[in-house]
């Protein structure tokens, strides 16, 4: 009969923990999934103004080419924004996929491209910045 009690007690302090954690626990990836959406949509603002900082900002170290050729690139981005955007995150890191849609002038002339987007973030230094990227240049429809 004694073990009953304390099974009991247990199993109180058990649910009670869950109730405690369940509430943080949920919250925390909606808001650290707002923020990335908001990151990525800064990057897509950032292309129509080919601002340096931001991109300082966002990139990780080892980013002097991605620099290099959002600065300097031969292509003027008008338009830049973001479709289907789904964060998954582990911890510290996050892994968001995407569509990035950009409209512009090139040497062709006008364009509209979609690219398909894979970005791998990681919280460091109190911020999330992209450690790593894909991105796949989707055939015109």
């Amino acid at each position: 009969m004694t073990d009953r009690p304390v099974f009991r007690m247990g199993l109180l302090f058990v649910v009670a923990l869950i109730a405690i954690q369940a509430p943080r626990d949920a919250q925390a990836p909606d808001t650290v999934a707002r923020a990335l959406l908001r990151l990525e949509d800064e990057w897509a603002v950032a292309l129509t103004r080919r601002d340096v900082g931001v991109f300082q900002r966002l990139l990780a170290e080892g980013r002097d080419a991605v620099l290099h050729d959002v600065a300097a690139g031969p292509d003027t981005v008008t338009t830049a924004h973001n479709e289907d955007m789904r964060v998954h995150q582990f911890r510290s890191t996050a892994i968001v996929t995407g569509w990035l849609v950009v409209s512009g002038r090139g040497a062709q002339g006008p364009f509209t491209r979609r690219y398909r987007f894979t970005d791998t973030w990681v919280r460091q230094g109190g911020r999330w910045q992209i450690v790593g990227a894909h991105d796949y240049l989707a055939p015109a429809r």
